[in-house]
């Protein structure tokens, strides 16, 4: 299974394990990414590809979170999840793009994409509910090719595409 993911900066990823430090009982992220779009399956170079010539013209854009949401009842797994909301305009536009060559997954992508850092899910994540954090904004100027089967990155995608 492979995705389309977004690297989150250092400074993003340092705040995400100090929001979860303050959980007991909810388990968090050891890797923080923003996920834009499930792939499926398929060749590695064939899906890269694929992806270039969605995103081809797509400059480099901003992301920003402001603010913890929670997913009370995820779809998938145990919740709540606690997660840093992302807003960006282009991140968004991206999603449609690939939904475009990429079926969207029901219930998680499409309409319902909700871009977001997973905090931490289950247990007491609950807790993050409320709590402010200071804007944050950075520029994303490439894109990941991300293997679950490896747990790794396979390829980059600089923008512009």
């Amino acid at each position: 299974m492979y995705s389309c993911n977004v690297t989150v900066p250092p400074d993003l990823s340092r705040l995400a394990r100090g929001l979860a430090s303050d959980c007991f009982e909810a388990t968090p992220r050891d890797r923080h990414s923003l996920l834009v779009k499930r792939l499926g399956d398929g060749r590695p170079s064939t899906l890269a590809r694929r992806v270039r010539e969605a995103l081809s013209g797509t400059e480099p854009f901003e992301a920003r979170i402001s603010r913890i949401e929670l997913f009370r009842d995820p779809p998938v797994g145990r919740g709540p999840v606690a997660y840093l909301r992302v807003d960006s305009e282009p991140l968004l536009e991206i999603h449609r793009k690939l939904c475009a060559v990429s079926d969207p997954v029901e219930g998680l992508e499409g309409d319902e994409y909700d871009p977001h850092v997973t905090i931490a899910r289950g247990g007491d994540a609950g807790r993050l509910a409320g709590r402010t954090v200071d804007r944050r904004t950075w520029r994303i100027e490439s894109l990941s090719l991300w293997s679950a089967e490896y747990n790794e990155v396979i390829e980059r995608i600089s923008l512009p595409v």
